[in-house]
């Protein structure tokens, strides 16, 4: 199959390596001559713009960091001349789905949304949760290229559903990092051993995905490295505040972990790795959360 690939940065490159390793044919556009450069080093094809892209093949898949460089996107490829699905990796919610589905509906382009979650370590082995919603014959011509990254759900044909699922995934993740960041600066700093709480945590009910993996591989080592953006975060934190106003839902607890990354980009930067997070409640407290 020829796929369209538009964003090879940290988890695109992945993507778009084991679809190549799959076999398939991937044409690669990217504002980075260095991310245009690995893609190569793969196999890739390039492509001067998106435009391009999109009228060189029926199947384009973009991996984008904000909405609006998707919605900026998905007018560019609408203008394409051969380009018949538009499949959207990134997260945007549900409104923007809607709205990028429009636009592309009028030059009888479909949208599929397939937000993934799993990280870049999911990416480069290809375990990602890939979400999409979309037309069925469209999800049915692009499923076999989306399960090589990842095992696919189906969760609807409306456009935005698969993005309403990513959100809240995204916000129960985030919710995971802020609590057990609490959790951890409490205990250490009531004297607990970090890696031994860690290991009664996660030999009980209190485990959860940060206190498993994130916890002990990029803070209590220090390295603060698990390979997302705290701004990246925090939009996909707000986005889910957006869309549970949008629908009359109750986001006490949402808000409160908003804030806590709201605080974790102004004081520790927006281009710190997320799991950083920790770092403005061990200032308060006076501690670090490390391993002895």
């Amino acid at each position: 199959m020829e796929i369209g690939f538009i964003g090879a940065g940290r988890m695109g490159f992945h993507m778009v390596r084991r679809l190549i390793e799959a076999g398939h044919t991937v044409i690669v556009a990217d504002n980075s001559a260095d991310a245009i450069a690995r893609a190569k080093k793969v196999g890739a094809q390039t492509a001067a713009s998106t435009k391009e892209v999109a009228d060189r093949v029926e199947t384009v898949m973009a991996s984008l960091p904000t909405p609006n460089i998707v919605l900026a996107v998905a007018n560019e490829v609408a203008e394409g001349k051969k380009i018949r699905r538009f499949i959207d990796l990134s997260t945007t919610g549900a409104s923007m789905a809607a709205r990028t589905a429009e636009i592309l509906k009028k030059h009888s382009i479909a949208q599929i949304d397939s937000p993934v979650s799993g990280g870049v370590g999911g990416a480069e082995k290809g375990t990602l949760a890939v979400m999409v919603s979309g037309p069925k014959a469209d999800i049915d011509v692009a499923e076999p290229a989306l399960s090589v990254i990842g095992k696919v759900f189906r969760i609807g044909e409306r456009a935005g559903a698969a993005q309403t699922m990513k959100l809240i995934n995204n916000y129960l993740s985030a919710t995971a990092m802020a609590a057990t960041a609490e959790a951890m600066v409490m205990g250490v700093k009531a004297g607990l051993d970090p890696k031994l709480m860690l290991d009664v945590i996660n030999a009980g009910s209190g485990r959860n995905t940060a206190s498993m993996d994130k916890y002990p591989r990029a803070i209590i080592t220090r390295t603060f490295d698990f390979g997302f953006a705290t701004a990246l975060m925090l939009k996909d934190v707000k986005l889910c505040l957006d869309e549970a106003a949008a629908l009359g839902v109750p986001n006490d607890i949402m808000s409160a972990v908003g804030r806590l990354w709201q605080t974790t980009q102004d004081e520790i930067g927006p281009d710190t790795d997320f799991t950083t997070v920790v770092q403005p409640l061990e200032r308060r407290a006076g501690v670090e959360v490390k391993a002895k």
